[in-house]
């Protein structure tokens, strides 16, 4: 049976680290999200440190759920790949020195064809970054949005079972309109983290518009549903754009989560 187990994306609050680790504890979230560029660059973090972040996380019985390692390009851009590819790389290790093996990023658009030049860089990097999770203890999760689901399948049809994971963001494929179900069916096996965001179509503006968790169109007990035929394991994450609104709007879908769980 699918368990309820609630993240928070950390980044939502605005606030010093610590206070927002704190905040997430009050909540109720079992773990936190953490974002590897802007929160906490791995390159900036001593082993010290580490530790004092773990003791943090135990005072507050928070794990992470999982990391972010948002890059301004996708790993089919040669554009300083060696660079984006060794910081994912100490993303990886920085998630599992916190008991962490998942690492969230966008990885670019999926070529449709094989023979797009643009697979020349995304499949070798994607395959180095693969085998570097073996000696990491954490995973890359590609985050939905502009691939749709038979470009996103085929992808992962290229590696072994288990070496590309999936971070499901329902709300972001809707946006890229992309059918949510249609890519569960597809990738369900993979999928890693579960992101909670819901969405609606303005057809006034003919654009669809990210709106709080339960008052959009996206069928959670659905996609839920998928997930526990794929005995799905996971975390699922909340989150909030609005700052000021934050610590209210996190509460809200938690809420909302635990009544689809009642």
């Amino acid at each position: 049976m699918l368990q309820l187990k609630p993240s928070v994306v950390l980044s939502s609050f605005k606030k010093p680290f610590r206070e927002s680790l704190e905040l997430a504890g009050r909540l109720g979230a079992s773990a936190v999200e953490i974002d590897a560029r802007n929160e906490l660059r791995p390159a900036e973090i001593s082993q010290t440190g580490l530790r004092q972040i773990r003791k943090w996380l135990s005072d507050y019985n928070l794990a992470v759920s999982c990391v972010q390692f948002p890059t301004q390009r996708g790993y089919d851009n040669p554009q300083r790949l060696d660079e984006r590819i060794e910081g994912t790389k100490a993303a990886m290790r920085m998630a599992s020195s916190l008991g962490c093996r998942i690492v969230s990023n966008r990885v670019g658009l999926i070529p449709p064809d094989d023979h797009d030049p643009r697979n020349d860089h995304l499949l070798p990097a994607l395959h180095d970054l693969a085998a570097y999770s073996l000696k990491a203890g954490a995973w890359l999760a590609i985050r939905t949005g502009p691939d749709h689901d038979q470009a996103l399948g085929g992808l992962l049809d290229r590696f072994p079972s288990g070496a590309l994971l999936v971070d499901f963001d329902p709300a972001a494929l809707m946006m890229h309109a992309h059918e949510p179900a249609a890519v569960m069916r597809r990738v369900g096996q993979a999928v890693a983290n579960f992101r909670a965001r819901d969405a609606v179509r303005d057809f006034s503006r003919n654009s669809v518009l990210e709106v709080q968790l339960g008052r959009g169109t996206i069928d959670f007990p659905g996609l839920l549903g998928m997930l526990e035929e794929h005995h799905y394991r996971g975390y699922l994450a909340v989150e909030s754009s609005h700052a000021s609104l934050a610590a209210v709007e996190c509460q809200q879908a938690l809420k909302y989560l635990q009544n689809l769980f009642a």
